[in-house]
């Protein structure tokens, strides 16, 4: 696998810290979670890890903490500045002791600037970052695209994007070095072509009118006569053709100029889908390249093709639970599936890493004991 040998410390947290660890672990690297002594069992993207359950707030959890990092690649912070620094687990400290170590810290709005200490979740750092005011539809506020811009995208991907670029440097000069991954700048880079597109007509109008945000008849989501909805993304004058052909719109009296009045295409593009089902119309457009497909919910989807061809998903052996297989797919060195990894309980390998860095019998009693660290499924073991 891609990542095999690489060691990554992941400090438990919320969503884009797990998303970013998970990605390391699916390409091979072997990720140990450090989690909370007491805290709730919230992670669903931390297939192939290992947990140790530690008090951070302990000189002597600290310490274990400190022991881990000395012979990890990488490790993955996800509070705000200067949580880690008070737990005296900052990158200052852990680099002294191993130059080598890749510290990525991902945060809201990084390490640095006014907003540096301020909370935040993915709505405010997509609207800090200006794009939100780009996602709606017209005359109506500012819609959020769920939690997968600032979260994901720009922040739990391009963190270890950021992390594997330090790693192929460190090739050359021996030195690790620290990732400030703000995920306010991570949506705003996500974003470029948003930016940078402004003299184009997919984004020269206001929010809702502009190609590709909902506000043209070609580009937009349409209710089937089932009460599902296909998706028309018939940009190019080539795929326009096909959907008109599609609908049954090619006489004189039924076809819609593209760059017509848009209101006044959707409703007629509108009634004409109303006029059958998903499934007939799936049927029609499979048949014709025009860049109409179903909207499929996520327990659909992995059962349909190209997912099933190309073995998009995995359904998993422990919750049942339909998966995304690891992504891109590498020729020589994939990802491995979900089918044979889960989700780690927290602390179950508490005592399994204490003995790698090591702990002997007693000292493991002892800090179990004092609540340093648990084990909830070693207790009665040792």
């Amino acid at each position: 696998m891609a990542l095999k040998g690489i060691k990554v410390l992941e400090i438990a947290g919320l969503a884009p810290a797990p998303f970013c660890g998970m990605l390391l672990s699916d390409f091979g690297a072997n990720v140990i979670r450090v989690d909370r002594t007491k805290g709730m069992d919230v992670d669903r993207l931390a297939r192939g890890k290992r947990s140790i359950s530690v008090n951070l707030k302990d000189v002597k959890g600290q310490e274990i903490v400190r022991k881990l990092a000395s012979t990890s690649d990488v490790l993955i912070e996800p509070f705000r500045p200067g949580v880690m620094e008070k737990l005296n687990l900052g990158p200052d400290k852990l680099l002294s002791s191993n130059p080598k170590l890749v510290y990525a810290r991902l945060s809201g709005y990084g390490q640095t600037g006014a907003y540096a200490l301020k909370s935040g979740h993915d709505i405010n750092y997509v609207a800090m970052s200006g794009l939100l005011s780009k996602i709606g539809r017209k005359n109506e506020k500012p819609h959020s695209p769920l939690n997968l811009v600032a979260d994901f995208a720009g922040g739990g991907l391009l963190c270890a994007y950021g992390i594997v670029m330090c790693l192929l440097e460190r090739q050359q000069s021996g030195k690790g070095q620290v990732v400030d991954m703000s995920m306010t700048e991570g949506a705003g880079y996500v974003g470029s072509f948003i930016f940078n597109g402004k003299d184009l007509p997919f984004w020269g109008k206001p929010r809702g009118e502009n190609w590709l945000d909902g506000g043209a008849h070609f580009y937009d989501t349409y209710e089937t006569k089932d009460g599902k909805y296909m998706a028309v993304g018939s940009i190019e004058p080539q795929f326009y053709q096909q959907l008109m052909q599609g609908l049954e719109m090619t006489s004189e009296d039924t076809y819609i100029e593209q760059f017509s009045d848009f209101e006044e295409g959707k409703k007629k593009i509108a009634k004409k889908f109303s006029e059958r089902t998903q499934a007939e119309w799936s049927s029609i457009f499979d048949k014709l390249d025009a860049c109409v497909t179903p909207v499929l919910d996520i327990d659909e989807a992995p059962e349909q093709e190209p997912n099933v061809s190309r073995k998009s998903f995995t359904k998993s052996s422990t919750t049942g639970n339909w998966e995304p297989e690891p992504a891109p797919k590498l020729s020589r060195t994939p990802g491995q599936t979900a089918l044979v990894k889960r989700c780690p309980g927290i602390g179950e390998h508490t005592v399994e890493i204490l003995n790698e860095i090591g702990y002997n019998s007693g000292s493991i009693k002892e800090l179990i004991a004092s609540e340093i660290v648990t084990a909830p499924e070693a207790k009665s073991k040792l």
